[in-house]
């Protein structure tokens, strides 16, 4: 049977190519609340990556001690008016160091998002392979996989990570020892299992029937037959996994376990706030407002995707999902498929 004949009788799975972007694009649209939610993670994304040209146009960096710009009678409070914001330090200075606030939250984001995509990366590899693994393997197979998934997934893992993280050695790369922690013990149990489901699902189709049938191995039709299909699924829930780790890297480097200083890190920096919450309220509220901003961006941007992707799911959140917007999207799609027909 020539790939052709295959094509033809697997219209849905062939190629969610443009007229599928064009759809969930669509469909995005009229998400407000998601688009401005992409919008500040694109300014998120853009500073953490601009982070040495904007603290060089500033002309600080994120480690350079100013111990004259805070006031040691005191205890090391800043001096001047809101924590020593000036032309030469536009978010003011830290207690006690001196170094500069602004560096260190662009550099911070670098580190806390870096940190929560790798950590996803890996989350995803390991949960779509293994799923995929558990879904066309025999009975034996998909017994062991679900096992070990169901292990992970009921593991404690701020237990885990902490006692992973407290026994390698300092040398190794911090950021990237947090990352591969976070990745390895958490969140790929329950996107293998979802994968697994799906695949069962899949595996029954037509067209991956037919595929079998003239001759093509495990491999290729898991390829070009079922990876198309799980596209959706994936992306929904990886978008869902990245507030998730940067939540959980911060709260590591809270913990003090994470990230080491004098790498800047958002929960590393709330760690060392804590005791200045009076005395200089801006060391405190900066990591944490640009935390509570990612993390609410990232999860309302996912729960966007979601609802884009899977059009009879309502919004867990209730935002930009009201009947008159689902009813524009509805009648747009029912105007294209109109103009495709008559085409």
């Amino acid at each position: 049977m020539s790939e052709a004949v295959l094509a033809v009788g697997a219209p849905g799975a062939s190629a969610p190519g443009a007229s599928g972007a064009r759809q969930f694009w669509r469909r995005l649209r009229t998400q407000r609340a998601a688009l401005v939610a992409a919008v500040v993670v694109a300014l998120l994304v853009l500073i953490a990556l601009a982070a040495p040209l904007l603290t060089a146009i500033e002309g600080q960096d994120p480690t350079t001690y100013h111990p004259s710009l805070v006031d040691s009678a005191r205890g090391g409070v800043p001096i001047g008016s809101f924590g020593g914001v000036s032309a030469d330090h536009w978010l003011g200075v830290e207690p006690q160091t001196g170094r500069d606030l602004f560096a260190r939250l662009t550099y911070g984001a670098r580190v806390s998002l870096g940190v929560a995509l790798a950590a996803t990366v890996v989350q995803v590899l390991l949960g779509v392979v293994l799923g995929v693994i558990a879904g066309l393997g025999n009975r034996w197979v998909d017994l062991a996989v679900t096992r070990i998934a169901d292990i992970f997934v009921s593991m404690p893992l701020m237990v885990i990570a902490l006692a992973l993280l407290a026994i390698v050695p300092t040398s190794f790369p911090r950021p990237v020892l947090v990352a591969l922690v976070v990745g390895l013990v958490s969140g790929w149990g329950t996107l293998a299992k979802m994968v697994r489901a799906q695949t069962l699902t899949l595996k029954q189709l037509d067209y991956v029937s037919a595929a079998r049938l003239s001759g093509w191995g495990t491999a290729r039709i898991a390829r070009r037959e079922l990876l198309p299909g799980l596209a959706a699924p994936v992306i929904t829930y990886s978008a869902l996994l990245i507030p998730q780790n940067i939540t959980v890297e911060a709260a590591l480097s809270f913990l003090g376990v994470g990230v080491k200083p004098p790498t800047p890190s958002w929960g590393q920096m709330l760690t060392a706030a804590d005791v200045w919450y009076q005395a200089a309220p801006q060391y405190l509220l900066l990591p944490a407002g640009a935390l509570f901003v990612t993390v609410l961006a990232l999860t309302v941007l996912g729960d966007g995707v979601r609802t884009a992707l899977d059009p009879r799911a309502a919004s867990r959140l209730r935002i930009g999902t009201g009947r008159k917007r689902e009813a524009k999207a509805a009648e747009g799609e029912a105007e294209a498929a109109k103009g495709g027909g008559a085409a």
